[in-house]
């Protein structure tokens, strides 16, 4: 009980940097996170994704898909920047919701988050095979061993995705710096590439192509843009970056906020042109945009964009590998994970320990299953952890331990279950009921009415110091509500192999990770009431005292 209804301090996470030993330099520039965010999201699925939803789902509309991803996908943006610039840990969500919505949810969420972060990897070294395969004119079944003794979906191995894994992982523990280096020249090389594709795409348009444009209805948009999530993961690995930022409350709003808007622009160009010049039935599905250059006669047009396609996964792995390990170690600081995990290498200034045993973690993965059952499983855990977020930054700025009247907090959770609620109920209606509109008549306006009540009758108990997220309540419900709906565009397969590994994780977290962050908790429990009595940093705001299940009852400033 104590470790369910204790909520963590801003200052506990900040200190909690010292147990690395050692501190991770502070080496990056918004610049830094703008090619970041940039190289973490821009790779295999816009390349390998945007071809198999088109062609199978969504048609030429496939460019509103990216649309209504981009825009769930911008919102989240927003909520992790403020956490970000406020709460500056390697940890990213996983600190931000144990700040607000406590360890429990904290953790159960850390271990999508580590799975989003795996899944994601092998994936993408999967499609890497793919493009390669293309670079050297062949298939990509010729690379890859068939094990016929093995399930269908986990039985085409993969050699050269774990081999790609393996040179990121070096790269990765050698240096932060060096890292940046690396993503930031394979960004440059990527985003040339996509803008010739962009203009050479178009010179060989045909309009005709765009005639039957939307051919699968508004239900294929939206499934098509659940799975195009994947698309857009990613730009979280840049928040856990914080605390090896130089100045984050300037530099971490331009460069999350910079690199979503950049991404999905040209996300949104690339599909127009996808779409155009091919008619979408022709469009390959494995490697879409490589094959669209040789249906319209330019076959040496293949060879740029599959390199340019290896350059941007290369880089996606990069910042993916850079990202999960930072997670790792803050989660280990807390012993919900063994502390080894925490260990920053003195030299290098990196979690080697961390970064090594993920990218093993996903090398076994890549080695094994294909890439529909990864980019599923992947989208429900990071729009899950998306949505947690959203909830956890109305927390925030409506709720403080010894401030929020009694009153105040009872409105708050009332409108907080109407929110989730009402969007609950509407992805359900929508996965269930392929041609009914009733339901939607009466839970979106529940959802307006609660945001409405939240907005008018529950006054801020706290505002941002440094940068704040503009238009609280709304951005960060309506980011609730989106991300929720598109999870009822998934299928019922990914959702059991995602209960299947939440109810690892409970197992895991009763047994083991509970009761080591009590111990861990007890034994700083005196450090971190010396910090919130003004002797530290500072930054407690009076939530309750970690590990002692004690009310602070401070004012926020």
């Amino acid at each position: 009980m104590d470790r369910v209804t204790t909520r963590s301090l801003d200052s506990a996470e900040l200190e909690a940097k010292a147990r690395s030993n050692h501190q991770m330099k502070k080496t990056l520039t918004w610049w830094d996170l703008m090619w970041f965010g940039m190289g973490a999201v821009i790779g295999a699925g816009i390349f390998v994704l945007t071809g198999l939803e088109a062609k199978e789902v969504a048609g030429p509309a496939v460019v509103l898909s990216y649309v209504v991803s981009g825009v769930s996908a911008l919102l989240s943006v927003f909520c992790y920047t403020e956490f970000a610039v406020e709460i500056p840990v390697a940890g990213g969500s996983f600190a931000y919701l144990r700040v607000e919505l406590g360890e429990f949810v904290a953790f159960i969420a850390a271990g999508n988050i580590l799975l989003e972060y795996v899944i994601g990897g092998a994936a993408v070294a999967r499609s890497w095979t793919s493009y390669f395969a293309t670079l050297c004119n062949h298939q990509p079944e010729d690379f890859r061993i068939t094990a016929h003794s093995l399930a269908s979906g986990y039985n085409d191995l993969d050699p050269i995705a774990v081999g790609v894994i393996i040179i990121i992982c070096i790269i990765a523990v050698a240096s932060m710096k060096a890292s940046s280096r690396l993503n930031y020249v394979a960004s440059i090389v990527h985003i040339v590439v996509i803008l010739f594709i962009i203009i050479a795409g178009l010179i060989k348009a045909d309009t005709k192509n765009y005639k039957d444009f939307n051919p699968y209805g508004p239900r294929g948009i939206f499934q098509a843009s659940a799975v195009l999530f994947f698309a857009y993961v990613g730009f979280d690995a840049v928040s856990t970056m914080a605390e090896e930022t130089k100045d984050p409350a300037r530099d971490i709003p331009i460069g999350l906020v910079g690199s979503m808007v950049v991404t999905t622009t040209l996300y949104c160009l690339l599909a127009v042109t996808l779409c155009l010049m091919q008619p979408y039935q022709n469009i390959d599905t494995d490697a879409p945009f490589s094959v669209a250059f040789q249906a319209v006669g330019w076959d040496w047009a293949k060879y740029v964009v599959a390199a340019g396609a290896l350059k941007g996964m290369t880089s996606v792995l990069l910042v993916g590998a850079v990202g999960q390990a930072r997670y790792l170690t803050h989660i280990a600081r807390t012993h919900m994970m063994p502390p080894w995990f925490a260990q920053v290498n003195a030299k290098t200034g990196t979690p080697v320990n961390a970064t090594v045993t993920l990218m093993a973690a996903t090398g076994i993965i890549a080695f094994f299953t294909d890439l529909p059952i990864l980019s599923n499983l992947l989208s429900i855990a990071t729009l899950f952890i998306f949505m947690l977020v959203a909830l956890a930054l109305l927390v925030r700025r409506y709720y403080v331990t010894g401030v929020t009247t009694t009153a105040n907090r009872n409105k708050l959770i009332v409108c907080l279950l109407l929110i989730l609620g009402s969007s609950i109920v509407t992805a359900a209606y929508w996965g269930l009921s392929t041609k009914g509109w009733v339901g939607y008549c009466i839970t979106g306006p529940i959802w307006l009415f609660a945001t409405i009540g939240l907005w008018a009758f529950v006054p801020h108990a706290r505002e941002a110091k440094l940068w704040g997220v503009p238009l609280v309540p709304w951005l960060p419900s309506a980011s609730i509500a989106i991300n929720i709906f598109l999870l009822g565009s998934i299928d019922s397969k990914s959702f059991i192999r995602f209960g299947v590994w939440t109810g690892f994780l409970l197992l895991y977290y009763f047994f083991f990770g509970l009761h080591a962050s009590y111990d861990t908790a007890k034994e700083y429990e005196g450090e971190i009431r010396k910090v919130e009595q003004g002797d530290g940093n500072g930054y407690g705001y009076g939530d309750r005292d970690v590990g002692s299940g004690n009310s602070l009852a401070k004012p926020p400033y």
